[in-house]
């Protein structure tokens, strides 16, 4: 089991809302939205969905009727179906919606909202904005005694939940309450910012605070320095009866139920070219390219759109990219100052052993994740000790690629690790 300690350098600080920051400035749906579902387009059991059917707006989509689904952000026809490569070669399939000018509401979770359950909320809210991670916190092999409601952005130049948090606390109160209800938790923590605790002892839930330096709002961190409760390695809040879910997941659970309506809107924060932020309301499955119309934000050629912050996010390699339930930032790095890579070796300055959390051995781990060597840097150098923080690559002086080569580590793991088990 790998311990935690205070950070090193580098003292990065997390963003909060501007005092007199406005409310989001809201994007409509364009004339098309394009939905991302888990799984391939084309599998031996025909499809549930098909091009030239009408959706409404809040209807369920499931393209073959398992548990994996997205909500219709607007009323209008299914237009395309296609393969779309996620991260990593995860398959997905894009569903385009052409919006039409009439609008429909679909009334089957009106019926269902009746009363909470864990079958209702995994049915309908499960791919609601902020992605509610119902099947961790519905799981009866895993039962959760805690429910920490983050109202602090795990990523840097982010402040979508922290303005969550601050403007939509009834909703958040109503949502608590649902969720208590469907699952019988009665310690509810809401998480925030040290310096902003103050204010928040009218929500449903006792009120803990996080210091305001990167990355004290990681789960695993949180764990270690509020709850003073390890994780150990390869394992999950959830393993310890905790289950962390974002503000705004919880909000849109709230208005859910109190409207009969999903929330089909995700609330993101928009970092331009020159650094400046401001908070964005539009429809799930906007492309980020409509975004950036309409506040004027031209991208050009070496510029790097990333989904998500700085530390932690995934670059967009076309404009087209649409926004998802889990997007909670979208940003344009300016090509001279995005931090390029390198293929020059590691140095052993130490920066990295000194800012990792998780006070692993980074230098030495690289150097098997390098050379492909997945299974022994993770026997010998803690690799499922990692919290994903991107610290390391940070400080880097080699400009060492160091989160991207973990995250790939962990993937092939992931996926090469239940086979061996089969055939053990």
């Amino acid at each position: 089991m790998k311990t935690f300690f205070g950070l090193g350098k580098p003292g990065l600080h997390y963003a909060t809302p501007p005092p007199r920051l406005a409310g989001p400035e809201v994007v409509p749906a364009g004339t098309s939205v394009t939905l991302l579902h888990p799984g391939p387009s084309k599998r031996r059991t025909p499809a549930a969905l098909k091009t030239g059917d009408t959706v409404k707006t809040g209807q369920r989509l499931s393209l073959y009727g398992g548990a994996d689904y997205v909500i219709a952000p607007v009323t209008g026809t299914v237009t395309a179906l296609a393969p779309f490569a996620g991260h990593f070669g995860r398959d997905e399939t894009a569903i385009t919606i052409t919006a039409s000018s009439i609008k429909a509401r679909d009334d089957q979770f009106a019926s269902a909202r009746r009363e909470p359950s864990p079958e209702t909320l995994r049915h309908f809210l499960a791919a609601a904005p902020g992605l509610p991670p119902l099947e961790r916190l519905c799981n009866p092999k895993r039962p959760v005694k805690t429910l920490v409601v983050c109202g602090v952005d795990e990523d840097l130049l982010v402040f979508t939940q922290q303005h969550v948090l601050r403007a939509r606390s009834h909703e958040i109160t109503s949502g608590i309450q649902v969720l208590k209800q469907a699952t019988g938790i009665e310690d509810v923590v809401i998480l925030t910012l040290r310096e902003a605790v103050q204010g928040h002892g009218h929500i449903d839930g006792r009120v803990m605070a996080v210091d305001p330096v990167y990355p004290s709002a990681h789960p695993h961190l949180v764990m270690h320095q509020v709850f003073g409760r390890e994780v150990p390695a390869g394992q999950t809040p959830e393993d310890l009866g905790f289950c962390f879910m974002c503000a705004e997941a919880v909000a849109a659970i709230g208005v859910a139920f109190e409207t009969g309506r999903i929330p089909v809107t995700k609330v993101l924060t928009l970092v331009a070219r020159d650094g400046t932020a401001r908070l964005v309301e539009t429809p799930i499955g906007t492309r980020v390219g409509d975004i950036f119309e309409r506040f004027g934000i031209a991208v050009v050629a070496g510029d790097r759109v990333v989904l998500g912050g700085p530390m932690r996010g995934a670059a967009a390699y076309s404009l087209d990219q649409p926004v998802r339930p889990g997007t909670d930032a979208v940003m344009v790095l300016d090509a001279a100052s995005a931090s390029s890579v390198s293929d020059y070796p590691c140095v052993n300055c130490g920066d990295c052993v000194r800012v990792c959390p998780a006070r692993m051995q980074i230098n030495l781990l690289v150097r098997y994740l390098e050379a492909g060597k997945y299974e022994d840097g993770a026997e010998s150098y803690d690799l499922d000790s990692c919290v994903g923080c991107g610290l390391c690559a940070y400080v880097c002086v080699s400009k060492i690629p160091i989160l991207q080569y973990i995250t790939l580590a962990k993937h092939e793991l992931a996926r090469v690790r239940p086979m061996e088990d089969a055939n053990a």
